[in-house]
């Protein structure tokens, strides 16, 4: 099979179906975006057993969990927001905003998300009228094929053309490639190579970074409410959320006490020195994250370094030897472990852990602090180079904008320069359409001596 040629007969039926689909009127777009969400709500149960059963990791229940959330947050973010035609009218400044489509939008998807990915991609490009090609992960590529099948027949009594949505069936890194070239903006939620590879396609591109999430507990937290937050964030879907909190850093003076906390809430406590170093073999053979226990349970891991535990582990929580580069544990864990410090005696030196760190893996990302100092949490936001901090909530599950946050819902989380992102933002509806600005003469303007400028 010629790739090139292969992708540009997807992208010119992307071209023909989103000519027509520019016609639309607000209310036909947000239909349409309507329609794709509903559907994979409506199927949240089959596709997350698709997923978890082709993809080998993830936990059904919490799949089923993530497809409705997701669905339900993105179409509530984006309904009824303006994004055809004249979307803002700035009297006071002179401005007009008009909004048009950017054309063929091609989105790489992980195996990690494969369902609510191409959801979110595919709510956004319409929103903004325009078509998207979808290149799903190999491991995920039936799942997703389902997921888009069951969007485009909810947009068929809608009048909308097919092929506004087209996806990959045998997905390759060629094929990938080739979209990324043909298309006019890319969206590549997937591994740092992919990521390098929009951004190297000569098109506008969004891309996410690694993740590395530093969860930060304060000495005034409420730890009998905050730690089972953590737990319940680590734990879901088996820790392969980007946003999933992969470590407990606190002052001692709260240590103790927290790991009693941890404990009575389903946690493994391994701080023996044999047992922790047994636990970063497993977890890092050669000093890379073993794939074969990605997305697998605590009882697994567990399991595997030969640790007794009850029938209701949910997550192991593991003391480090020392921070940062020193320590494997610092990096991005995929699996429900946690890494915590009992050396810190300060507030500023759990930010200079977190952000020891963030240096090694995950800058750009997320930190998550549960504190009731806002001092505290600006004095780690003022340092930490990162691009979201979220206060006293579940990072994996809230940190892609819920109801009780004004982050944008998103399954594509910008990492900024940090991460070799073009933002540093979540990727929103609003990234993927032009606006052109209309520049009347700003009322009442004059122009200011050169005393006023230079004085």
């Amino acid at each position: 099979m010629d790739a090139e040629l292969f992708v540009k007969d997807l992208v010119v039926r992307a071209r023909a179906a989103q000519k027509l689909f520019e016609n639309s009127n607000q209310e036909q777009v947000d239909a349409a975006c309507r329609a794709i969400a509903k559907a994979i709500f409506d199927n949240a149960e089959p596709l997350a057993r698709m997923a978890v059963d082709e993809t080998r990791m993830g936990v059904y229940e919490d799949k089923i969990k993530k497809n409705q959330g997701k669905a339900r947050v993105i179409w509530n973010d984006l309904k009824g927001k303006k994004s055809v035609g004249i979307i803002d009218r700035l009297p006071e400044q002179g401005l007009v905003l008009v909004a048009k489509p950017m054309g063929v939008v091609g989105a790489v998807t992980p195996t990690t998300n494969p369902i609510v990915t191409p959801m979110c991609n595919a709510m956004f490009a319409l929103k903004g009228r325009n078509a998207i090609i979808i290149c799903p992960h190999p491991r995920s590529k039936k799942c997703s094929g389902e997921a888009v099948r069951l969007m485009k027949a909810a947009l068929e009594p809608l009048g909308v053309p097919q092929d506004i949505i087209q996806i990959i069936d045998e997905p390759t890194v060629e094929l990938s490639g080739q979209v990324m070239k043909q298309c006019d903006v890319c969206i590549s939620t997937g591994g740092m190579g992919m990521v390098r590879a929009a951004y190297a396609s000569g098109k506008p591109a969004f891309g996410v970074g690694a993740g590395n999430v530093q969860c930060m507990i304060d000495e005034d937290a409420d730890l009998e409410k905050a730690i089972p937050m953590i737990i319940e964030g680590r734990r879901f879907d088996n820790g392969i959320i980007c946003s999933g909190e992969q470590t407990a850093i606190m002052p001692r003076s709260i240590y103790a006490k927290a790991v009693e906390i941890f404990k009575k809430n389903g946690c493994l406590y391994i701080d023996k020195p044999e047992d922790v170093q047994k636990l970063r073999e497993v977890v890092f053979p050669n000093g890379t994250i073993d794939k074969n226990i990605v997305g697998q349970s605590a009882k697994f891991v567990a399991d595997r370094c030969g640790f007794a535990h009850g029938d209701d582990l949910k997550v192991i929580l593991v003391k480090a030897d020392t921070y940062g580069r020193d320590d494997l544990l610092s990096k991005e864990k995929m699996c429900p472990v946690i890494a915590t410090y009992d050396f810190l005696e300060t507030w500023e030196d759990c930010i200079a852990c977190a952000n020891a760190n963030l240096e090694v893996e995950g800058k750009g990302h997320s930190v998550c602090i549960h504190s009731n100092t806002p001092e505290h949490v600006e004095a780690a936001a003022q340092v930490l180079p990162v691009s979201r901090f979220l206060v006293n909530q579940i990072c994996s599950t809230n940190n892609g904008g819920s109801f009780f946050n004004s982050l944008s819902a998103t399954t594509t989380l910008g990492c900024g320069s940090w991460g070799n992102n073009s933002i540093s933002e979540n990727l929103s509806w609003k990234h993927l359409f032009n606006v052109s600005r209309i520049a009347y003469v700003r009322p009442g303007s004059t122009m200011p001596s050169d005393e006023e400028i230079w004085g």
